[in-house]
């Protein structure tokens, strides 16, 4: 399996309609690919509090037009990162688009741990409640964002739900990097699955981003590790070394709580 984690810089001189465009060329240029990653927020910056609600969109607002197309012309599977979502209600989520690759989509997930804690998404958000799986020909896909890597039952729950590979995009910042690559490769090692993690360059509201997109197999091996920079990491991977993981070392079984 062919996975293509495309880290966007988000460049704030950027309008955001010609990202959408630029991204979709981007996406429409991993034809060939089984799934294409994008990063969270990378519409806005995730720490550019002041324009979610300025640019936030339906779920079936322009971003999803624009990604649903880009994933049909490269028929792939794409995980199009997330953008700030206005529900009917006027309330708004950090919502991943997974589109399937005739366009359709295939699954949507809004972000149930909402960082800045008293400030900036945990305020100015909703939180989302479903864990969300997305059944592919080769594995069955988790959905997490961000945060959320923080916070390994709910990485439990999507393996109880058939997981086999996280795929998590982010906003990460570069301060914490450090931690980006440990709790990646600690989520992978305790649930026994791949993770493909897609981080953003750039600067976001003048915090600057860690990049280092990685993709990890079940026992924690790095596959995979972007840079700082805009960049696309490409890694072939055997879905298949899953079952073989839990099977010669199927610590899962012995879970008690």
């Amino acid at each position: 399996m062919r996975a293509s984690l495309i880290q966007i810089a988000v460049d704030e001189d950027e309008s955001v309609e010609s990202r959408r465009r630029r991204v979709a060329s981007l996406v429409r240029d991993q034809a060939g690919a089984d799934l294409v990653v994008l990063p969270e927020l990378w519409t806005t910056g995730a720490f550019a509090f002041e324009e979610f609600g300025n640019e936030a969109e339906p779920l079936e607002g322009p971003t999803h037009e624009v990604m649903a197309k880009a994933a049909s012309d490269a028929g792939v599977w794409l995980h199009a990162g997330s953008v700030p979502e206005r529900a009917p209600d006027g309330t708004l989520y950090n919502t991943s688009l997974f589109f399937s690759p005739s366009g359709e989509l295939a699954a949507s997930y809004r972000k149930i741990h909402r960082f800045g804690f008293d400030k900036g998404e945990a305020v100015l958000m909703g939180r989302g409640e479903d864990l969300v799986t997305v059944r592919l020909p080769e594995t069955t896909v988790g959905v997490a964002t961000c945060y959320d890597l923080r916070f390994p039952e709910l990485f439990r729950g999507l393996v109880d739900a058939g997981a086999e590979t996280l795929v998590i995009p982010a906003g990460w910042p570069e301060r914490r990097r450090a931690h980006w690559t440990l709790l990646a490769r600690a989520r992978a090692v305790e649930n026994q699955a791949f993770v493909l993690a897609c981080g953003t360059a750039g600067t976001h509201a003048r915090v600057p981003q860690a990049g280092h997109s990685i993709v990890v197999d079940p026992w924690g091996e790095v596959l995979a590790e972007a840079g700082a920079g805009e960049e696309i990491l490409t890694v072939e991977f055997d879905p298949g070394k899953v079952a073989v993981t839990r099977e010669q070392f199927p610590a899962l079984k012995d879970r008690v709580l």
